[in-house]
Order: C-alpha cells, then sequence, then structure tokens
C-alpha cells in the first residue's frame, strides 16, 4: 500500500508524543537520501535515547524511529554537516504536517555561533520520486536540501539554496480534513467518474487503496459514476469519510499489516499496510490475516524488512531460475527426441526376424523378385517381406541384419543416454521446487554450490575455501553467507519435525542428522522436501496419529503438488531409506513403505526458530 497521508499523520502523532522537548544528540547520512538522528528524548516523555531514519530514496520514502544501527561513511557529506553545525543538541519544539499533505516538519530550536537562540526547521517530503529532505531558516527559506531540484527539473518548484520554501500545490487538491457535507455532497453530484478515482483525484492524502476502502465500508461499488450514485449511497459515503478524517484529526489509528493466507491457510508475504483497519482485507478473513502493532514505526520497519527479505531472495534466485530452467527446456527437448528415436527402433527385432526368414526360405525364393511371402516359424502364419529385386536373398537377408544390428546399437545407446537426461531433468526440477522454498541467501548459496558441482553452472573466479570472517582477499570484513538450515516444526502432540528446503539438506537431515528409528516422508513420486519426525526412540504404533498427519501436511506443502490441495505421501522408518552409490544429491531409494493422503495445509503448526 502507498505511503499515503494518514499514514504520515499516524507517524506524525507518535513522533509528536515521543519527540517534543527532544534533544538532537547525533545526526548521521549514512546514505545519498537518508538520514539517521539520535535522539534523546525529555524524561516526562519516556527518556533514554532513540534513533529516526529518513529517507528520500525515490523508489522508497520512509521515516520511522528504528533500533537498526546503519554504518555512516567515514566522512560526512556537506547536507549532513550542514545539520550537524546548526541542529546538533538542538531541541526539538514541535513535529507538524500540513493538511494531509505527505510532509513532515521538525522545528528545532538551537543555540548559533554567537549563543543566540533561534529557530529553523526539518522538513521530510515522502512524495514518491519528488521526495526530499529540506533544511528551512526561519523565514521558511531553503538552506539546503538533501536533493537540489533546478528550474530544469521541475516547472513547479525550485528546491535551492535561497529559495522561499512551500509545498506544491498537488493539482488543486482539497484538504479533507477541512471539508464539509455540503462540499461533498455537491462534490460527488459533479463528476461522472468512479467514487473512488474521484476521492483519489478530489482530496490529499488518500491513496487508491484507501478510496476503495471507504467505498467498500460504504458498499459503493465503483463500476459506476458518482453522479449516479442515490442520496442514500453520497450520505453513506460521507459518513465513512467523515468518520475516517476525524479518527485521522484525534489520533485514533490502529496500525496493521495485512497477510495474504496461502492456499487459504498459511500465512504469506505481507500484502500490505494502513494506519487505520482496513475492511477490505478483514471482511476476506480466510484470504488475509490482519496483524496489529503498538506504532506506526515498528510496523514500518517490521513490513519492509518482510518485503525487502522475499524481494531479495526473488531477486537473487532469478539469474539461477533463469539457468535450471533454460537447461530444463533443453533436456526436456532433447528427452522428447531420443524417445522418438526409441520409438523407430521398436521395429529392429522385425528386421531380425526378416532376415533369418530369408535365410531360411533362400532356396525357394526367385531371384528378382520384388517380395517373398514364407511361413513364420515364431507364430505359424504367413508372412511378407519386402525384397530389392537387385539383390540375392542372401544379400537381402544381409541387409535387414545390418539394418536390425544399426537400431539394436541405437537403442542400447539412446537407452543409456535418456535414463541420464531423465535423472538429470528430475534434478533440476528438484532444484526449481527448492528455489520456490528458499527463504535465505544461505538456502540460495547452498542450492547455487549444488547446481556448481552438478556442472550445471560455472564456479566463480577465484573460487575456493574461504577462511572464516575474511572475504576472498583473505582480509578481515564481510562476514561469510550464513549456512541454510532446515526448518523445525514442533506437532500438536509436542514432537520435532524437521523439513529440509533443498537436496543438499535433504541429504544432510536424512542421512546425517536423523535416527534410524526416526519417521521419514517425502511426496510420492514429484520433488519436494525430505521431512523427518522425530520418534524419541518410539515404534510407530506408540506415535500419535495427529503427529504422522500433520508431518504429512508439511511433506505435502513443501512439495511440488503443493497447489493440489492433497498429495500422496510415503513414509517409513528412516532405517529403511538408502542412496545409491553417486547418486545425485536428494536422491534415495526405498522398496517398503506405508502412504498417507495429506492435504497441504500447515495451519495451527508452530515453527520453532532454532
Amino acid at each position: 500500500m502507498a505511503f499515503d497521508g494518514i499514514t504520515t499523520a499516524c507517524l506524525r502523532k507518535e513522533f509528536s508524543d515521543r519527540l517534543t522537548g527532544a534533544r538532537i544528540y547525533k545526526i548521521a547520512q549514512t546514505d545519498r537520501d537518508e538520514l539517521v538522528l539520535t535522539l534523546k528524548p525529555a524524561a516526562e516523555r519516556g527518556g533514554g535515547q532513540c534513533r529516526l531514519y529518513l529517507s528520500a530514496d525515490a523508489s522508497l520514502p520512509l521515516c520511522y524511529f528504528t533500533a537498526k544501527s546503519r554504518q555512516a561513511p567515514l566522512q560526512a557529506p556537506s547536507f549532513c554537516m550542514l545539520l550537524r553545525k546548526h541542529l546538533q543538541n538542538g531541541r526539538i519544539l514541535s513535529v507538524t504536517q500540513p493538511g494531509l499533505e505527505r510532509v513532515l516538519r521538525f522545528e528545532v530550536e538551537h543555540l548559533d555561533e554567537m549563543g543566540d537562540l533561534c529557530r529553523h526547521t526539518l522538513v521530510i517530503e515522502l512524495m514518491g520520486k519528488h521526495s526530499n529532505i529540506i533544511f528551512l531558516n526561519d523565514q521558511e527559506q531553503i538552506v539546503d536540501s538533501i536533493k537540489h531540484i533546478s528550474s530544469l527539473v521541475s516547472s513547479v518548484r525550485e528546491v535551492l539554496p535561497g529559495r522561499p520554501y512551500f509545498v506544491p500545490d498537488t493539482r488543486s487538491k482539497k484538504n479533507p480534513l477541512e471539508e464539509t457535507a455540503e462540499g461533498f455532497d455537491a462534490l460527488m453530484r459533479s463528476q461522472q467518474i468512479p467514487p473512488a478515482k474521484l476521492l483519489l483525484s478530489a482530496y490529499t492524502g488518500l491513496s487508491t487503496q484507501m478510496a476503495e476502502e471507504l467505498c467498500h465500508r460504504a458498499a459503493i461499488s465503483n463500476d459506476r459514476s458518482a453522479s449516479s450514485m442515490t442520496d442514500t449511497d453520497r450520505a453513506s459515503l460521507w459518513r465513512e469519510f467523515s468518520a475516517l478524517m476525524r479518527d485521522t484529526a484525534e489520533g485514533t489509528f490502529a496500525p496493521s499489516i495485512y497477510y495474504k493466507k496461502e492456499d487459504g491457510s498459511r500465512r504469506g508475504a505481507p500484502s500490505g499496510y494502513a494506519a487505520v483497519s482496513m475492511r477490505i482485507f478483514t471482511d476476506f478473513a480466510a484470504r488475509f490475516e490482519e496483524v496489529r502493532f503498538d506504532s506506526m514505526s515498528e510496523l514500518l520497519e517490521t513490513f519492509y524488512d518482510q518485503k525487502n527479505e522475499v524481494t531479495r531472495i526473488r531477486q537473487k534466485s532469478v539469474d539461477l531460475r533463469h539457468v535450471v530452467q533454460t537447461i530444463l527446456e533443453r533436456d526436456i527437448h532433447k528427452y522428447d527426441l531420443q524417445r522418438k528415436q526409441i520409438r523407430d527402433t521398436e521395429k529392429r527385432d522385425k528386421y531380425r526376424i526378416y532376415g533369418e526368414l530369408l535365410n531360411a526360405y533362400a532356396y525357394s525364393i526367385p531371384e528378382g523378385a520384388k517380395s517373398c511371402e514364407v511361413d513364420n516359424y515364431y507364430t505359424g502364419e504367413k508372412i511378407r517381406i519386402p525384397l530389392d529385386p537387385m539383390l540375392t536373398p542372401t544379400q537381402n537377408a544381409k541387409k535387414y541384419f545390418d539394418r536390425y544390428t544399426k537400431l539394436k546399437r541405437t537403442y542400447e545407446a539412446l537407452t543409456t543416454l535418456t535414463e541420464e537426461v531423465k535423472s538429470e531433468i528430475d534434478h533440476l526440477e528438484s532444484i526449481r521446487t527448492s528455489l520456490d522454498l528458499a527463504t535465505g541467501e544461505g538456502d540460495l548459496a547452498q542450492i547455487r554450490q549444488e547446481l556448481e558441482d552438478s556442472g550445471l553452472v560455472r564456479r566463480h573466479a577465484g573460487g575456493g575455501k574461504k577462511r572464516p570472517g575474511f572475504d576472498k582477499s583473505g582480509k578481515k570484513g564481510r562476514a561469510r553467507t550464513p549456512v541454510g538450515k532446515p526448518l523445525h516444526y514442533i506437532s500438536s502432540d509436542g514432537y520435532d519435525i524437521y523439513v529440509g528446503k533443498n537436496n543438499t539438506q535433504n541429504d544432510q537431515l536424512t542421512f546425517h542428522f536423523a535416527e534410524p528409528g526416526d519417521i521419514w516422508m517425502h511426496a510420492n513420486d514429484m520433488p519436494g522436501s525430505h521431512v523427518i519426525l522425530r520418534s524419541g526412540g518410539r515404534s510407530m504404533d506408540e506415535i500419535p496419529d495427529r503427529a504422522f498427519e500433520e508431518a504429512a501436511s508439511l511433506a505435502a506443502w513443501y512439495s511440488a503438488g503443493r497447489q493440489q490441495g492433497k498429495v500422496e505421501i510415503d513414509y517409513l522408518l528412516r532405517r529403511n531409506v538408502k542412496k545409491p552409490g553417486g547418486a545425485k544429491p536428494g536422491f534415495v531409494v526405498y522398496y517398503t513403505n506405508y502412504s498417507i493422503l495429506a492435504r497441504a495445509d500447515i495451519t495451527g503448526l508452530q515453527e520453532v526458530s532454532d
């Protein structure tokens, strides 16, 4: 969801409650477009110390309290030095928001070089590509900004030292906090566009989703124009609109993140957030889960950390997915051609029989015949054999034997090649499933290592063993990528269940971690995770059925059959699972097993952070 004016209003209240009277202790410019202010709130407002993160990044402008420390450059940029000169040890008098604009103003009182008391204002504009952090004097003139915007870039407003500061007129939009019932009703009657689109274009601070939320609350369809709404519809929409504005003005907020439930059960990636409860999500509880937060800062940090983690893993896996998909498509094409060639060799025995019969009946076949009909002593039936009239019966027999021998050699060679290609296809499909299950960079590193070990991708230049805590040059610095670990769940009956997320983890889990008496599970005849149900020394009969069902659900969920709803799961004692010599990672064999049909639903299962 967009960072809208209502989110900004929620932050303004949070900042005002905590920072009014706070001292600015440190100022750091941790990136080209971001600042971190370390502040000491007044004792009556909690005291202690806190960090305020301000980012004017064009793709993701943000402002919130953070507990994370960010590395600052050794030499501070000039804008940071200017702020340190004027604002360090200054006291924040107020935090305000003009109207419902996505703008926050921090008014700071401090002493100048002469020891006189003066005031400056630090403004952060959270407006997408137009975001900026601007430093103003007490005359509302720009002292400097983190981004300089000249008239060549913007014809609306220059952001340069010495220029007067003003908030750009956003296409003559109205301040929703000052709207009246009469003005709202007149607006709705006058426009022939959908009501949500009209709200978005007419008022500042509303995002597309918030406009749709208001229409959803008022039970108004966006399939018709605003002017065609009935008096009852307009009254209902005004009631919801004014209630939202009243809550915003009074500081009544309910910061929430909404998670889409994967397959209607398990919490997936965050879908959106808002400073108020969104009925457009909560009315569909089967599809979305609402998680409330105590503060907007905590919400924003959580949301973007989770969003960034999902995005980062997806981006980092793009190259691997492309490589796997390219090789997989090539192998499938090759496999189809080889299968077709094998089908073409199926008539080889016919040529062998032709040769044998021609040798047996050569004495009775006249020279120059184009065909002959003889008794097939294999079936007792007559058979007609085509002949080359230019060859003798014996030469025709040799020709058929040669054709048989060639097809036989082709069949034997293709059988071996086809088995190898099919094995590689199965391996690549398991890797593709592993990429879908990867949750961290450690998982991706293990998958890449597997691809390198299999010769499917080239090893990185300069590869080799690295000393812990050192980079490739041998110098201290960047830490190694953390090793991916299997997932750990606790069943409803308290049994430990472990799930491998890729072939490397599957091998480690099955053959190095699990005990011989543990229960091993895997989706039948499809790529998926190895799942270990810890028996704790108990026999199969002593483990409750519910533990089996929950472990089987995990095996179904972490498999290529997740979307099928129900998956057949094989299970047996781990001691009966074997790995053939030279087999690819994750490949095992077993000859006797039980089966259970499990739902791909792991709702209620508790994941443990080891």
